[in-house]
């Protein structure tokens, strides 16, 4: 007997990649998350690809991926891809300690963190209406509206 099958949590337009152990900590790691989330594929891996951050090399990665699952394990357009959710998590902490004076002793925390990222596939039609939503009114517009 095995496992029973688990449903599959993610809707059949997504796919996602997983990154443990990072050797970060994970406030830090999630401003470089901050970076992608909710953009197109290609321009979040030009802006992780010239970031001055050290984990980015490693964001990046866990980016393409995502990108790779889409592609070969659900078949979804490469093209069509946006990244959907990119959150960190807890991993370990080593605990280390560095001498001090008088006998006593400071603790070093040494934090890892794990990256998640979900890529979804959204249609160019969708994308371009959302851009054109968030574009405010500017302020000469809606005066002569006003009128």
């Amino acid at each position: 007997m095995g496992k029973p099958s688990h449903e599959r949590r993610l809707a059949d337009t997504e796919a996602q990649a997983v990154v443990k152990s990072l050797r970060i900590s994970p406030q830090k790691l999630n401003l470089v998350a901050g970076l992608i989330r909710g953009k197109k594929v290609e321009q979040a891996l030009a802006e992780l690809e010239f970031s001055e951050k050290r984990i980015a090399g490693d964001v990046r990665k866990c980016v393409m991926s995502a990108v790779a699952n889409a592609e070969n394990n659900h078949a979804l357009d490469v093209n069509d891809l946006i990244v959907a959710e990119a959150y960190v998590g807890k991993n370990l902490v080593m605990k280390r300690f560095h001498a001090r004076g008088r006998g006593r002793g400071a603790a070093i925390l040494k934090p890892f963190s794990q990256l998640t990222v979900v890529v979804r596939q959204v249609e160019e039609e969708k994308v371009e209406k959302k851009k054109a939503a968030k574009k405010p009114a500017s302020k000469t517009a809606a005066a002569k509206e006003a009128k």
